[in-house]
């Protein structure tokens, strides 16, 4: 404050010096027509109301005409005008000098309220594009009293939600000390925005007529439109993610539908298979007292084997839903490759009965993650590696490190893959055309196998000919193993 007066006066003084300088110079050193004089003093003031304001410019203006009348107009040193006409000079000089400083203090003064429209619009441009970034409505609601915090250099925001009765603060401000039942009877009654306690502002906040809630901003000053054009962004803003949670979470639940529809249909359809073999096996068994031992031993053989098929289909369909619902808690650990290879061999067991398998692993990697799964991805790909290729042909799986890569491939000389269905084939519930009728399975040993390597920032791909057989490759990035 005491710099500013201090500028002021300097700006006054300064003023009447310049004038006063070109009074002397006119008087003693530069001899001219009082035209000359007349129009260097209107130029000045004119300089002078662009540059240092009206009041300023009115206040020398008179002194200049004063001036102008003592030293230059007959007769000369006194204030006393003799000539009419040099009344009529005076008196438009005078006149003239005042309307062009109110015509100059005017432009001075639109040119600066433009500049601050200009940076309220481009505030208010940044404001919507960083609002606008976030779709959670829970993630927005949270973060919008930090955003106009930073965004309006604000001291304090307070956002309160009539509907939810709740309440949003960012910067120095107790959240202790808002009295709620004010701003609730405010948030219904206010429509423009009103200031409040000398440094904050109360801005409503609507949906059309409907009240929504209320902003109060402790610190900049900003015009009533503008206030209010940020109240709607703001309501605009928790309308428009609100709609795409609505839209997500519509479109989250048809697909869950169809996912459902599409589990049930794939599981019937397997279920058909081994129900239809337990059923006849039992059914022999029941029938016929003369069958001989092998007879029923081979008939026991089919019956608990279409019970670990069924079996193993509802682990896949449990362990879908699971993965769908993000309901999978895992647990992480340093395990040796070499020893998950082993165990999903080991339960792969009838693998090993009809085909034959060769490991190669290049020194002792270690995976960090979780055991259970890890292992669960390796038998799925030697089963399916097995079922799609003939009996007794060769199975082979790798695993090492390169570069800043752990993977383990598992490789087969089945039917193999077609191109266009080789990205397919991860995706939920697919199965190929080529499969679908001469091999069983429901289409989710691949999906949930993806699942559960991304899961550990790993990634899986496939290469593979038709005829020729496949390559299943998985790996982790190194940071993610000990």
């Amino acid at each position: 404050m005491a710099w500013s007066r201090m500028t002021t006066v300097w700006k006054w003084l300064l003023g009447f010096l310049v004038l006063a300088g070109i009074v002397i110079v006119y008087k003693r050193w530069l001899p001219v027509n009082v035209t000359t004089v007349a129009l260097t003093l209107l130029l000045y003031i004119l300089v002078l109301a662009a540059r240092g304001g009206l009041r300023l410019a009115i206040a020398v203006s008179l002194v200049a005409a004063a001036a102008y009348n003592f030293y230059f107009l007959p007769p000369i040193g006194t204030f006393v005008i003799s000539d009419a006409r040099d009344w009529i000079a005076l008196g438009a000089f005078l006149i003239t000098s005042i309307i062009a400083s109110q015509l100059s203090e005017k432009a001075r003064s639109e040119a600066r309220q433009a500049h601050v429209r200009q940076r309220e619009v481009e505030m208010l441009f940044l404001l919507s594009a960083v609002i606008l970034e976030s779709d959670r409505l829970s993630t927005l609601v949270a973060e919008l009293p930090k955003i106009l915090y930073d965004v309006i250099g604000a001291h304090a925001v307070t956002l309160f939600l009539l509907r939810e009765n709740s309440l949003h603060v960012a910067g120095e401000i107790d959240i202790a000390t808002v009295d709620r039942n004010y701003l609730s009877e405010r948030s219904m009654t206010l429509e423009l925005p009103e200031r409040f306690r000398k440094t904050q502002t109360l801005i409503p906040v609507r949906t059309g007529i409907r009240p929504r809630g209320l902003l109060v901003i402790d610190g900049p000053v900003f015009s009533d439109e503008t206030w209010m054009a940020m109240g709607r962004l703001v309501s605009l803003s928790l309308d428009h993610a609100s709609a795409l949670e609505q839209i997500a979470s519509s479109e989250a639940h048809k697909n869950a539908e169809q996912l459902r529809t599409l589990i049930l249909d794939s599981i019937t359809h397997e279920l058909r298979t081994p129900l239809t073999a337990i059923k006849g096996a039992t059914g022999a068994l029941l029938e016929s007292d003369s069958l001989s031992r092998e007879d029923q031993r081979e008939l026991l053989t089919i019956t608990d084997e279409g019970c670990d098929r069924l079996d193993r289909l509802l682990d896949q369909a449990v362990e879908m839903a699971r993965i769908e619902t993000r309901n999978v808690q895992m647990h992480f650990a340093s395990t040796s490759l070499r020893r998950l290879v082993d165990e999903a061999c080991a339960i792969c067991e009838w693998v090993n009965n009809s085909h034959s398998i060769e490991v190669t692993i290049e020194g002792d990697p270690h995976i960090y993650g979780d055991v259970e799964m890890i292992t669960k991805v390796l038998c799925n790909l030697i089963e399916n590696a097995a079922k799609y290729s003939a009996p007794q042909s060769l199975i082979r799986i790798t695993g090492g490190a390169q570069g800043e890569k752990i993977f383990f491939t598992v490789a087969d000389c089945g039917i193999g893959i077609y191109p266009g269905e080789q990205e397919r084939i991860f995706e939920r519930m697919y199965r190929s055309k080529r499969q679908n009728s001469t091999t069983p399975g429901t289409g989710m040993g691949l999906a949930i196998s993806r699942a559960i390597v991304e899961a550990h920032h790993g990634s899986i791909s496939v290469a593979s000919q038709p005829d020729q057989g496949s390559l299943f490759t998985v790996s982790f990035p190194t940071s993610h193993f000990a």
